[in-house]
């Protein structure tokens, strides 16, 4: 029991702790640099045109992100509008993503292709564990009991696939696309790229503490299953 408990104390320590810090640190860097000429808007454009990307850019309400099946590089209002050393780094991070997708980087394949099935299975285990209660005492059988096993592995399974197979596209996206791009183009200052690098350190940490919160959420499921 005791073990439990300092396990929960530390996931809570590790899960928690990155999304503060990033915050701390986007947050530091989100005020408008007179040293840096252009928005997030214009820089995504000048990227856009330079590499010669077939994508879109929109503003958006929802969080920086890019969307591989529209194939429409996103920024969030405050990075959109500002000529912050965190817009100028979000949208390097973001064409990042367009880069791999032109690519064909397979990592971000298979993600995108897990994403979209992961859908429709999370709509499945939905329906069948609500399903599951009513067919129990309607069929004796370790069927239903191997039903229900699957179905919750499907749900608490799946969100941790996609978040261990988030970690190398996200890496990639910011040190080896993102970085070079600031770097090779003398956007910023030797202290700027160093900054614009500990960004992008402290957004990786939020995709580490996902997916040990996402492991430590089975580790308990299967956990309380053998338990049974």
């Amino acid at each position: 029991m005791g073990i439990l408990i300092i396990g929960v104390v530390l996931l809570f320590i590790l899960s928690s702790l990155p999304g503060i810090w990033t915050k701390h640190i986007l947050n530091k860097y989100s005020q408008a640099d007179k040293s840096i000429p252009g928005t997030g808007k214009q820089f995504a454009e000048h990227l856009i045109n330079k590499l010669n990307l077939q994508v879109t850019l929109e503003e958006t309400e929802t969080g920086d992100h890019y969307d591989p099946i529209d194939k429409v590089v996103r920024i969030s209002s405050q990075n959109y509008h500002t000529n912050s050393l965190t817009a100028i780094t979000t949208v390097a991070h973001e064409i990042g993503h367009a880069l791999q997708d032109k690519e064909n980087y397979e990592p971000l394949k298979q993600r995108t292709l897990l994403i979209e099935r992961s859908q429709w299975m999370q709509k499945f285990s939905g329906i069948a564990l609500m399903v599951t209660p009513v067919l129990i005492p309607l069929f004796h059988t370790p069927l239903i009991g191997l039903v229900t096993f699957s179905v919750g592995f499907m749900a608490m399974g799946v969100p941790v696939i996609i978040h261990l197979s988030t970690l190398p596209v996200e890496t990639d996206a910011s040190f080896k696309r993102a970085l070079p791009l600031l770097e090779e183009g003398d956007y910023l200052l030797p202290k700027q790229l160093k900054q614009a690098r500990q960004i992008l350190r402290a957004c990786a940490m939020t995709y580490v503490a996902a997916s040990l919160s996402s492991l430590f959420n089975l580790w308990k499921w299967l956990k309380a299953i053998k338990s049974r």
